[in-house]
């Protein structure tokens, strides 16, 4: 890779021991940031940042609860300790799948706080630094399911629905602040998270017949942590290989 459009930022991603989170975390070191990794996988996540250090990549682990305020009082200070926080992607999520009139109240408060809460969190917990710093950029991981609906998952759903929603808002409040704030919808992804889905999941009714692989999600992370999207906030941006083009 010789495009290094992101040297001398720095970038926190969430979710970052494993799957698409490793894999974001690698593209934007990859073109010059330095990355926190946020995880509940210590392992899992200190062994991805070795991994990633040992390419010659400027990544460190940090454990971060998304659902913590002071996990992310942490995280984001140790980004600040660096003299900037320019980009925050939050990537953590989980998944519950039952019908809607079996979900419970605590798995659907579980999914909402993961994935909803904890975005709410990051971004409430960046954006000071980043003002201060004179901009950022924030990706926010939703989905399709975002913006369409999908049978047993109503948690799910709603969680990522909350998120294009919250992006949008946080666009508008802090334009001003030259902080753009996107969201991307990914369709199906090969990651561990969706190894217990229902056998073919949305493969049948993609287009191009297929999951994306975690890289496949990862360049567009990179174009909206970058320059080449200065123009761009406010928005959702589809990665689904066709899924809602029917």
């Amino acid at each position: 890779m010789t495009a290094r459009r992101l040297e001398g930022r720095v970038a926190v991603i969430t979710g970052g021991a494993r799957g698409q989170g490793a894999a974001h975390a690698e593209r934007l070191a990859q073109e010059g940031a330095a990355v926190l990794c946020g995880d509940i996988l210590d392992d899992l996540g200190e062994e991805t940042a070795e991994r990633l250090r040992a390419d010659g990549l400027d990544v460190a682990y940090h454990h971060l609860d998304v659902t913590s305020a002071a996990d992310w009082e942490a995280i984001v200070a140790a980004a600040a300790a660096r003299g900037r926080l320019d980009v925050l992607v939050n990537n953590a999520g989980i998944i519950h799948v039952t019908p809607l009139v079996d979900e419970t109240v605590d798995d659907w408060n579980r999914v909402l706080a993961v994935n909803a809460t904890g975005t709410l969190l990051g971004m409430q917990t960046a954006i000071p630094v980043m003002r201060a710093g004179g901009g950022g950029s924030i990706i926010n991981v939703a989905s399709i399911f975002g913006v369409n609906g999908a049978e047993g998952y109503v948690a799910y759903t709603a969680s990522k629905a909350a998120i294009v929603a919250m992006t949008k808002t946080a666009a508008l409040e802090h334009a001003n602040d030259n902080i753009r704030v996107n969201a991307i919808c990914p369709g199906g992804v090969s990651t561990p998270m969706n190894e217990n889905e229902p056998e073919g999941g949305v493969v049948p009714l993609t287009p191009l017949h297929r999951r994306a692989h975690v890289s496949e999600i990862s360049g567009a992370v990179a174009y909206l942590a970058s320059d080449d999207s200065s123009f761009v906030t406010g928005a959702q941006l589809v990665i689904d290989g066709g899924y809602l083009a029917r």
